[in-house]
């Protein structure tokens, strides 16, 4: 292996962009990624090189090794002692920033999730517009478990997804779910067995990357701002956006596309 390649790998997130798909890859595999402040701040700098690469049409979040992420590094915090909230706060901030980052980029997020799914982990996939599941996710928001609350817009999230009763249990207890129960409650989007994560997530991401990404983009803004929304103000932002898209390439070619009677080549602009 060259120098290169053992820094490369040593690296706390790995990023590829290819065909328009960004790839995000938590990489301490030796502590269930766990986040600490070099890797928040690795994330923080491959999220805005992904958001301003116009290339990009869809991003995938995954995890290197057992599991996807394992929420903050618990070892990190003990260790720090009475610093611990100024390592807690400069850990935070950044993971905020990419969280924001990745909520505002047009490109749809998928978070590609197997093993151990825990604490900021939970934060992430709930992020992410969308989530796919190896069967083997053992999901727990566990804040509770070191005595603290969640982070990385987990309490805005899970209300949002399974109700505040529900959010409440999941918060409050920190009971540990599996891929069923994952699914039933609507945290992720599909599951499939371990063994087909990677090639199941990637069918996922060239569908997505082959759409149209301006689109995409102002479906996840009114997705997202609805809930702060009157309907006659959402009304209003619907035909923004519609218009907006109307006067695009790709919805140009969407409608001549649909006339013909043929699959639509779109080009994200």
């Amino acid at each position: 292996m060259s120098p290169e390649s053992a820094s490369a790998e040593a690296a706390p997130i790995l990023l590829d962009i290819a065909e328009g798909i960004a790839r995000i890859r938590f990489n301490r595999p030796q502590v269930l990624n766990a986040i600490d402040e070099p890797a928040v701040l690795a994330l923080k700098a491959a999220v805005d090189k992904v958001a301003k690469d116009e290339s990009v049409r869809v991003v995938v979040l995954s995890g290197e090794g057992r599991a996807f992420l394992a929420g903050g590094d618990v070892g990190r915090f003990h260790a720090a002692g009475r610093d611990a909230p100024k390592v807690v706060n400069a850990i935070i901030d950044p993971f905020h920033h990419a969280i924001l980052t990745l909520a505002a980029m047009p490109a749809p997020v998928i978070a590609s999730l197997h093993g151990a799914v825990a604490g900021a982990g939970v934060s992430v996939a709930l992020a992410a517009d969308l989530a796919i599941a190896a069967d083997d996710i053992k999901l727990t928001l566990a804040y509770t478990r070191i005595g603290t609350s969640p982070d990385g817009s987990a309490s805005f999230s899970l209300p949002r997804v399974v109700g505040l009763r529900k959010a409440m249990e999941i918060a409050l207890l920190s009971d540990t779910l599996d891929a069923a129960e994952a699914l039933r409650l609507g945290l992720v989007n599909k599951v499939v067995p371990a063994a087909d994560l990677k090639s199941e997530t990637d069918i996922l991401a060239k569908r997505l990357a082959a759409g149209p990404t301006l689109a995409y983009g102002r479906i996840k803004h009114l997705l997202r701002a609805s809930f702060g929304h009157s309907l006659s103000d959402q009304l209003h932002a619907e035909r923004d956006a519609f218009v907006a898209c109307a006067g695009t390439r790709d919805f140009a070619e969407g409608a001549a596309a649909f006339v013909e009677k043929r699959a639509p080549k779109f080009e994200g602009h």
